[in-house]
């Protein structure tokens, strides 16, 4: 069992969690993942580690209540314990000298730069971030981010905060101001990551997207997790979880993507009812 440290709420809706987690936290490497099933009833559940704290064994998880194990895991608090917890998971970042690299990240994807930001700017490269969230309230590790980057540009839907507009605009005025940048490293949404791809490949600017948002199981054995890579078939849990985005096939993996969005509403409705009760998310004492 993994205990969890700390829970606090750095935006509304998104909770930001510090697990015991052993051995996981010395050998996990910016980009991978850890596997949790909360009880022994749980499903199993794919994380992406968002920094490793080596002095207390522990690493740092974000999580957004979207779904029946994010919304339990939501309304845990510290002193609670997870029965499960697996990894350093899928394949890390590469991190060498580049020169300049601009990471993007939108909503809750920012969750998962900060790691690869501090080791990319470590191994001696230039780091440009662009950071996209609805509004500003929900923009996440914007002082983290500013600490291991040459410069953080903001970009908001309602324009709250920094530039009016999303990161592909961001990225787009980057370039066009002269600063093109050897690599960007996109994660956020699949729709987000696929117009980053379409904006840089002209350019021909090497582009990494992660392929978290699809993954389920974890370890390539229920294969909802598999898209199209240059034409062959890949399983984002163990083949990535970060592609070359000019190869994805995105459209195959946004059809899919609402699969089984039925039955997972039927699942968070059934656990909100029954188990939540008159409960609502947050409720209990971080």
């Amino acid at each position: 069992m993994s205990k969890i440290l700390e829970k606090t709420e750095p935006a509304p809706g998104v909770f930001r969690y510090v697990i015991e987690a052993g051995e996981i936290a010395h050998k996990a490497r910016p980009g991978q993942f850890v596997i949790i099933r909360i009880d022994e009833h749980g499903e199993r559940i794919p994380l992406t580690i968002a920094d490793c704290l080596l002095e207390q064994n522990a690493i740092v998880l974000f999580v957004q209540p979207v779904g029946k194990t994010s919304i339990q895991l939501s309304l845990m608090i510290a002193g609670d314990t997870i029965l499960d917890l697996a990894g350093p998971l899928g394949n890390p970042t590469e991190i060498r000298r580049f020169g300049t690299v601009a990471l993007v990240g939108g909503g809750f994807g920012i969750a998962a730069l900060y790691p690869i930001a501090r080791e990319l700017t470590r191994g001696g490269n230039r780091v440009i971030t662009l950071l996209g969230a609805r509004t500003e309230s929900r923009l996440l590790l914007r002082q983290e981010m500013e600490s291991v980057s040459a410069q953080v540009h903001i970009s908001t839907d309602d324009g709250s905060c920094g530039l009016h507009g999303n990161v592909t605009d961001a990225l787009s005025f980057l370039i066009q101001s002269g600063e093109k940048p050897d690599r960007v490293i996109a994660i956020g949404p699949l729709i987000m990551m696929e117009k980053i791809a379409e904006l840089t490949r002209p350019l021909n600017i090497k582009t990494l997207v992660s392929m978290n948002p699809i993954m389920i199981d974890g370890t390539g054995m229920c294969g909802a997790c598999r898209v199209q890579v240059a034409g062959e078939m890949k399983f984002a849990c163990v083949d990535g979880p970060e592609f070359d985005g000019h190869e994805v096939d995105f459209d195959t993996v946004i059809n899919r993507l609402g699969a089984y969005k039925k039955e997972e509403k039927e699942s968070s409705e059934e656990f909100e009812d029954h188990i939540l009760g008159p409960c609502s998310l947050g409720e209990r004492a971080p």
